[in-house]
């Protein structure tokens, strides 16, 4: 890593701007990721999230700023920045006409990764992916996940210390997403910086340790998802008895603690803002007390979906291919 900037902090992002013609696809954007952590990038479609990883992996010119990867200036040191990270985008980038081992041995030789470091690197990789049987099928022959596996997988055939995510689950069924997010904590645990661009605001909420809300080209909020959650406001408290007849006498008693419960009698539900658990335990003493049965009682917090919401005032769009070009930069 260079010298000259803190080895704590390993993606730092400086008023980045990209402009195409009139059409200003990001404007200003500035965050630092600390080394070995998570940070995801959450927006809609078209919010300019992927410009900016263009940017940042130097596919792409700022029209001003700049950002630097492992202290190496986007600008100044390209191929110091390109040795430095690998980036994932949202389409597979492997040869499908090519096995998985023999896509490895592609990139490696690019790295000049000497023949048996490259034979042990991808070997090892394979079988971190679980891939070791699938390697010498041509990846046409692969599935979807095994494909987003592979790809993943030849990003990390020089061991980058950072590595980007343009929205790598798009397009997986659940239990690939699943598998694929297990293989992200297992490269973060071993010291592996990531910057995730998603719409899955569970993605976000599963695997990053700070969040930036992208809309419009600028960010518009940042923070912890636990610290984001709260912008949307306090956590409720939600008891469901057991019987819809004590519904009334629940809600007498809920009425004790405040003087905001909401009642949903055909779910036998009463919600009311909950400060914390001394207030959960305050209920929990009143409904023992009375003898109300009672099927559920817990502390609910808002969720990413209502921190997009309550940010963006609208609900996060489902993912949609996003064309690689600078030309087509405005979609990023």
């Amino acid at each position: 890593m260079n010298d000259r900037h803190d080895r704590s902090i390993a993606v730092e992002a400086v008023d980045l701007v990209k402009r195409f013609g009139d059409f200003t696809a990001v404007d200003g954007v500035s965050f630092a990721v600390p080394t070995g952590t998570v940070l995801g990038m959450l927006g809609p479609n078209g919010a300019g999230k992927t410009t900016a990883v263009r940017m940042m992996t130097t596919l792409s010119e700022p029209t001003s700023g700049t950002a630097r990867i492992s202290g190496y200036d986007v600008k100044d040191e390209p191929d110091a920045v390109r040795r430095s990270m690998g980036l994932t985008g949202q389409a597979a980038t492997v040869d499908e006409l090519l096995t998985g081992r023999e896509n490895m041995a592609m990139i490696g030789g690019l790295y000049g990764i000497g023949r048996t470091a490259l034979r042990k690197r991808s070997e090892e990789l394979l079988e971190q992916f679980s891939l070791t049987e699938a390697g010498d099928k041509t990846v046409r022959e692969y599935s979807g996940g095994m494909r987003r596996r592979i790809d993943l997988a030849v990003s990390l055939i020089a061991a980058p210390p950072v590595l980007f995510l343009d929205e790598p689950t798009t397009g997986l069924d659940p239990h690939s997403r699943n598998e694929l997010w297990d293989v992200l904590r297992g490269l973060v645990a071993a010291g592996t910086t990531l910057v995730l661009t998603t719409q899955y605001l569970e993605e976000a909420d599963q695997l990053a340790d700070r969040i930036v809300v992208i809309d419009a080209g600028k960010i518009i909020a940042e923070g912890t998802p636990l610290e984001l959650k709260k912008q949307a406001g306090a956590a409720s408290l939600v008891t469901t008895v057991t019987h819809a007849a004590d519904v009334p006498s629940a809600r007498a008693l809920l009425d004790q603690v405040s003087d905001e419960v909401f009642v949903d009698e055909h779910a036998r539900t009463l919600t009311l803002p909950a400060g914390g658990l001394a207030d959960l335990t305050r209920v929990a003493a009143l409904l023992d007390e009375s003898g109300i049965a009672v099927d559920d009682l817990g502390l609910s917090r808002p969720s990413l979906d209502d921190v997009f919401l309550s940010l963006t005032g609208h609900l996060a769009e489902p993912s949609a291919p996003v064309a690689d070009s600078d030309s087509e930069g405005a979609s990023a």
